[in-house]
C-alpha cells in the first residue's frame, strides 16, 4: 500500500460528518438551516472553531486585510508555491449546512488524514475560508477571492456597508480583534494550484446517479443594483397623474426586463432577489426602491448582449422618477484547465467512484482563482438539487467520497515541485 493510499484510508466519514453538524450549530435557525453571514459574530465563532480543530495538526493560521483565513500545512519545500483548497463558511440568511462549509471541512479533513498518515508533501497545502462569498450581507459576493485575484480595490471594498450601516472595515477589524493569535499576511500570493470541493447546488448528479462531478467550468454572471428615486406623498390626497411613485415605476421596469430576458430554452437565468421600498408605509406613496438583478448565461456573448440592454430598458420605463443602474460585477463564462480536471478524473477512476463531467451553473470562489493558478472543482450531490435553502441536505457517504477524491487530487498536485 502506497503512502497516498494510506492518506485516503485515513479519511474519516464520521469525523467529517460530525464537524459539519458542529459547524452548523453556529448560526443555526429554527428550521434546521444556518444564518452565518460574512464577518458576523457567528462567522467569527466558526473561524475560531476551525483554528481550534487545526491546532493539534500543527497548521499555521493566517488572515489578510479582507479577512480571508488560511490554515497552512507545511510541505518539504517552504519556499515553493503552495496548493490551496477550501471554499467559504458564510451563508445566506436562510442558508443550508453544506454550501461552502463542505469545501472548507473537506480541506481540513484531508490535511488531518495526511497528518495521520505522516504524509509530508513537497509543497505546502493551505486550507482557505474565503471572505463574503455569498454577498448576502455585503455586496458584491466573492469579495475575498476577488481581492486575492487583484480584480477589486481593497479600499473600495472596505467602505462597503451592510443594511445596518456597518462597514466591511469595521467588521474585519472585529474579526482581527477576536483572533490575536492569527498572523497577518498580505492579500494575494503565488499559488501552484487550487481545487474547491462543493455541493452541486443542482440536480444533475442525483438524476444521473453519479457521486462525483468533475466541473468543466462556470457560467457567466452579471450583477446590477438599481435605484429608483421618486417622491413621498399622501396615499389619499395625491392625484395619480402627479405622483412620482417609485414602486409603480419599478414594477414597470421589472415587467419589461422579465419579458426581455425570457428565452424558450430556459438557459437565461434572470433573478431579482432583493427589493427594498422606502418609506414602506401603507399610506405613503413610495419615494424610493432599490432592487438587485442577477443575470447568468453560459455563453459570454449572450450574457454581454443581455446585460448591456438592462440600463436602457430601465431608462425607457423610469417615468417621472430618477434612475441609477450600477453594475456590481461582470464575470464571463470560463473553462477550467484540463491539467487539474484530468487529475480529479484519474483519482475518481482509481477509487472506483462513479463520476461525470458537468459545468457549474452557480458562481464560486474558484472563478477568481482560475485567473491566479490552475484551478478545478469537485462536486458532490445534494438532495433534490436544493441549496440556498434551510432544507439543503447531503448524504454523509457522498461527502466522504468527495473528500477522498479531493485528498488524492491535492496530494498529487502538492507532490509536484
Amino acid at each position: 500500500m502506497s503512502l497516498l493510499d494510506n492518506v485516503i484510508n485515513e479519511i474519516s466519514q464520521e469525523r467529517l460528518w460530525s464537524r459539519h453538524l458542529q459547524l452548523a450549530e453556529i448560526g443555526a435557525t429554527p428550521a434546521g438551516g444556518v444564518n452565518r453571514q460574512a464577518l458576523s459574530r457567528e462567522e467569527i465563532t466558526a473561524r475560531q472553531l476551525l483554528v481550534q480543530w487545526s491546532s493539534p495538526l500543527g497548521l499555521i493560521p493566517y488572515s489578510d486585510a479582507i479577512g480571508n483565513l488560511f490554515l497552512r500545512y507545511p510541505g518539504k519545500h517552504a519556499e515553493a508555491e503552495p496548493v490551496l483548497t477550501g471554499s467559504h463558511i458564510d451563508t445566506q440568511p436562510t442558508g443550508g449546512r453544506f454550501d461552502g462549509s463542505f469545501g472548507v471541512l473537506a480541506g481540513l479533513e484531508i490535511v488531518e488524514a495526511m497528518h495521520g498518515a505522516q504524509f509530508k508533501p513537497e509543497r505546502s497545502i493551505e486550507v482557505v475560508a474565503w471572505t463574503n462569498e455569498e454577498g448576502s450581507r455585503f455586496a458584491p459576493g466573492m469579495m475575498g477571492s476577488a481581492l486575492f485575484r487583484g480584480q477589486r480595490d481593497l479600499e473600495s471594498m472596505l467602505k462597503v456597508e451592510d443594511l445596518a450601516g456597518i462597514s466591511v472595515r469595521e467588521s474585519v477589524e472585529a474579526v482581527r480583534a477576536a483572533e490575536p493569535n492569527v498572523a497577518s499576511r498580505s492579500i494575494g500570493f503565488p499559488v501552484a494550484a487550487y481545487v474547491e470541493a462543493h455541493i452541486e447546488q443542482g440536480p444533475i448528479l442525483e438524476m444521473q446517479q453519479k457521486i462525483i462531478g468533475v466541473v468543466s467550468g462556470i457560467q457567466g454572471k452579471r450583477v446590477f443594483r438599481v435605484t429608483v428615486q421618486g417622491e413621498e406623498n399622501h396615499a389619499g390626497t395625491s392625484p395619480r397623474a402627479l405622483r412620482k411613485d417609485a414602486l409603480v415605476t419599478s414594477v414597470d421596469m421589472l415587467s419589461a426586463l422579465h419579458i426581455a430576458m425570457h428565452d424558450a430554452e430556459d438557459i437565461v437565468k434572470f433573478t431579482v432577489g432583493f427589493l427594498e421600498i422606502s418609506p414602506n408605509a401603507p399610506s405613503v406613496v413610495p419615494s424610493s426602491v432599490h432592487f438587485s438583478i442577477d443575470l447568468r448565461h453560459p455563453d459570454s456573448a449572450t450574457l454581454n448582449a443581455l446585460g448591456d440592454a438592462i440600463p436602457g430598458l430601465c431608462e425607457q420605463h423610469r417615468g417621472p422618477c430618477t434612475l441609477q443602474v450600477k453594475e456590481l460585477s461582470n464575470d464571463p463564462s470560463l473553462e477550467f484547465p484540463s491539467v487539474v480536471r484530468d487529475v480529479i478524473r484519474d483519482v475518481a477512476v482509481e477509487l472506483d467512484i462513479d463520476h461525470m463531467d458537468l459545468p457549474s451553473a452557480a458562481g464560486h470562489d474558484a472563478r477568481h482563482l482560475h485567473y491566479v493558478c490552475p484551478t478545478g472543482m469537485i462536486f458532490v450531490p445534494c438532495a433534490g438539487g436544493i441549496s440556498h435553502n434551510e432544507a439543503e441536505s447531503c448524504k454523509a457517504e457522498d461527502l466522504f467520497n468527495g473528500a477522498r477524491v479531493l485528498a488524492g487530487t491535492i496530494a498529487r498536485l502538492a507532490d509536484r515541485v
